[in-house]
């Protein structure tokens, strides 16, 4: 890894065990509300088992994940769309792509996730344009959010969806998205422990 990937990865690490420590007081509309380290190994290594060229990512935040994920899909020159609507979360974000000398290969879109994937929708469905996406964003579209990408994905693409398990606050809303996974003949899915429990979706017909 390279060695600017890697510093901006510690220093996000860091203020992020500082938020889930409460040893700061950050208001919940600026925290990072990251993924964790285990979750940025797996995203990274299944980016690169898939050789992905194409990524949608909804959440951006403070870009932690997203560096994990361009760190990997940065190799085969492949590019990331990422969507958020905060501004200060997306100058941050920005800020840290630039630090970890990997901006060139994503693109940010602000705005309200609903809005853009509709936009999206329209412009690429039945393309099979992404082969990898990640939904880190609001519990309460979550469902509208997957069945808005699906139809973006490729034969063999991956959805994985964070906090399936934690914090448990959201386990009710995750439960009724897995189920509402389940019962597509489209997709196969699993819910693994990793990190904060991911929804590991695979997209077979």
């Amino acid at each position: 890894m390279r060695e600017a990937i890697s510093n901006i990865l510690e220093k996000l690490e860091e203020q992020s065990s500082l938020e889930k420590t409460r040893k700061v007081d950050i208001p919940q509309q600026d925290r990072m509300l990251a993924i964790t380290k285990e979750t940025g190994e797996l995203l990274n290594m299944i980016l690169r088992l898939k050789n992905a060229k194409n990524m949608l990512e909804v959440g951006t935040s403070a870009g932690y994940s997203t560096i994990w994920c361009a760190e990997a899909i940065s190799e085969n020159s492949g590019k990331i769309i990422t969507i958020e609507q905060n501004p200060d979360k997306i100058k941050r974000a920005n800020d840290n792509f630039q630090k970890a000398e990997i901006a060139d290969n994503i693109i940010i879109k602000e705005g309200a996730a609903i809005n853009i994937l509709k936009k999206l929708n329209i412009k690429v469905k039945n393309q099979n344009f992404f082969d990898f996406v990640l939904i880190d964003a609001d519990k309460e579209n979550i469902i509208e959010y997957f069945d808005l990408i699906l139809p973006m994905v490729a034969i063999g693409g991956v959805i994985i969806t964070d906090n399936m398990l934690y914090p448990e606050k959201y386990r009710q809303e995750m439960k009724k998205l897995s189920n509402h996974i389940k019962k597509n003949p489209k997709v196969r899915t699993t819910t693994s422990p990793v990190g904060n429990g991911e929804e590991i979706t695979i997209k077979i017909k």
